[in-house]
C-alpha cells in the first residue's frame, strides 16, 4: 500500500474511533417507512401513503414486482396493488434498499461517477442474492436483496472524504487501496447507527469473509456468492477463485456440476434495473 493510502486509512480509521467522521444519514423516507412496518397493525393502505410521498421510489417498487423474477400474473400499475402483492415486511424492505440510490450522489463528476458504479454494482449484487436465496434457502429473499443493496455501503463515506482531500482524489490507486481495507468497518459502523437488524449489520465486514464458518447458512453467504459470481469473466481478484471450494457454496447446497445456474439468475440481473 502507498504511503498516502496508509496515512488516509489511518486518519480515517482514527476518525471512526473517535465518532469524528461525518456519516450519510439514512434518507427520511426510509425511516417513515420502517416506522410504518414496525406497527404490526399496520395497513397496506397506511404504507402505500407514506412510500407514495416519493414518486420515484413508488415507480422503481412496481417496476419490481412486474420482473420477470417476481412474473406478477397481470401487469401491476399502482403502488397499492404493489405493496398487496408483495406483502408489508416485504414491500418495506425493498423500499428502505432502493431509497438508499438517494444517497449515492457527489459534488465532484469523479466522484459521482465511482458512486454510480458501486449502485450499479450494488444492484446487481441484490438481484443474484435475491434469486439465490429464493431457490436455496427458507431465508427471506427481500432481506437478501436489501444485503445486496448495502454490502458496499461504507464505500460512501470515503468518497464524500476524497471529495475533501484533493491528494487522495487525484490517485486512483491509493483511493482504491483505501476503499478496498475501509469500506467494510465503515459498512458496519453505518448500518449499526441505522439501526439495521442483527442478521444484516455486519454483513459488509463479513462478505469478502470467504473461509467463514456460520452455523447454518446466512444473508452474508448469499451475498458472498453473488458477489464471487458477480465477478465472474472480469480481471478483479474475485475472479479467479474457485467458487465451487467455497464454504458458503456448500451451505447453499449448490451444485458443483451446474454452479450457480439456478432458473432466475439471468432474470435477476435485471430486476433493480
Amino acid at each position: 500500500m502507498s504511503e498516502l493510502a496508509e496515512k488516509i486509512q489511518q486518519d480515517l480509521v482514527e476518525a471512526i474511533d473517535n465518532d469524528d467522521l461525518v456519516l450519510p444519514t439514512l434518507p427520511e423516507v426510509a425511516l417513515q417507512i420502517r416506522r410504518a412496518a414496525e406497527d404490526p397493525e399496520v395497513s397496506v393502505t397506511a404504507l402505500s401513503k407514506v412510500i407514495g410521498r416519493d414518486t420515484a421510489l413508488s415507480a422503481r417498487l412496481i417496476k419490481v414486482v412486474n420482473s420477470p423474477m417476481l412474473r406478477a400474473t397481470q401487469e401491476v400499475t399502482d403502488l397499492n396493488a404493489a405493496i398487496t402483492r408483495l406483502g408489508v415486511n416485504y414491500s418495506s424492505n425493498l423500499a428502505i434498499g432502493l431509497v438508499m440510490e438517494q444517497i449515492f450522489h457527489a459534488r465532484s463528476e469523479v466522484v459521482e461517477q465511482k458512486m454510480r458504479d458501486v449502485w450499479r454494482k450494488s444492484l446487481q449484487i441484490a438481484g443474484i442474492s435475491y434469486a439465490l436465496c429464493r431457490s436455496h434457502t427458507q431465508l427471506k429473499p427481500d432481506q437478501a436483496a436489501l444485503g445486496g443493496l448495502v454490502h458496499q455501503i461504507g464505500v460512501l463515506p470515503i468518497l464524500t472524504y476524497a471529495e475533501d482531500h484533493y491528494e487522495l482524489l487525484s490517485d486512483p490507486v491509493s483511493l482504491n487501496h483505501v476503499i478496498e481495507h475501509i469500506h467494510p468497518l465503515l459498512g458496519d459502523k453505518l448500518l449499526q447507527v441505522w439501526e439495521f437488524p442483527e442478521r444484516l449489520a455486519k454483513l459488509p465486514g463479513q462478505y469478502l469473509d470467504l473461509k467463514r464458518q456460520p452455523q447454518q447458512v446466512d444473508y452474508v453467504d448469499l451475498v458472498q456468492m453473488a458477489t464471487v459470481h458477480g465477478y465472474q469473466g472480469t480481471d478483479h481478484p474475485l475472479a479467479q477463485i474457485d467458487i465451487t471450494a467455497l464454504p458458503s457454496f456448500k451451505r447453499l447446497g449448490l451444485d458443483p456440476n451446474n454452479p450457480l445456474l439456478c432458473n432466475d439468475l439471468e432474470e435477476s440481473q435485471s430486476m433493480f434495473y
